[in-house]
């Protein structure tokens, strides 16, 4: 082998390396499940025991008690570095009543995914907007000045 073809090797290898850092990233996060199971799920037709059975255990439960579960699913891809970013979503939110009969079968999707952006380095709040050497300096002067509780002006 020449000096040019080791070379030309080394540059295919290391831009080979490169591409592979920018390949993007799949994940699957939550509930594997089989679309037509989960449009089977019908109120006033299946209960708890019917529904676990087809669908299994719900991926968490309602913070209120056991009357509320969800089958949940997100897929997400990421580029390099940068942050996931959901490319598809599922939720099945299934209610029961007192007697574990379901109510209601409630499907979503990617509506209701929040994307919340940061304003900056700071968080916004209520009250004076204070610089920071207001903060600092913003006391001298006011430290001891007024008169003890009581009436009077401090011990003797």
């Amino acid at each position: 082998m020449t000096f040019k073809q080791i070379a030309m090797l080394t540059a295919l290898s290391g831009a080979a390396l490169l591409a592979q850092g920018c390949t993007q990233l799949r994940a699957h996060q939550g509930y594997i499940g089989d679309a037509t199971l989960l449009a089977s799920v019908q109120p006033g037709v299946d209960n708890k025991d019917s529904v676990q059975a087809s669908l299994g255990r719900p991926t968490f439960t309602g913070q209120f008690g056991d009357s509320d579960w969800y089958y949940y699913a997100r897929d997400t891809k990421q580029l390099a570095f940068n942050n996931p970013t959901p490319t598809d979503q599922y939720v099945l939110h299934v209610q029961f009543d007192g007697s574990g009969n379901v109510v209601a079968a409630t499907r979503s999707g990617m509506e209701n995914i929040a994307r919340i952006s940061p304003e900056s380095d700071k968080t916004p709040t209520l009250g004076r907007n204070t610089s920071f050497f207001e903060e600092l300096f913003g006391n001298i002067g006011s430290v001891g000045a007024g008169s003890a509780p009581g009436g009077g002006s401090g011990p003797n």
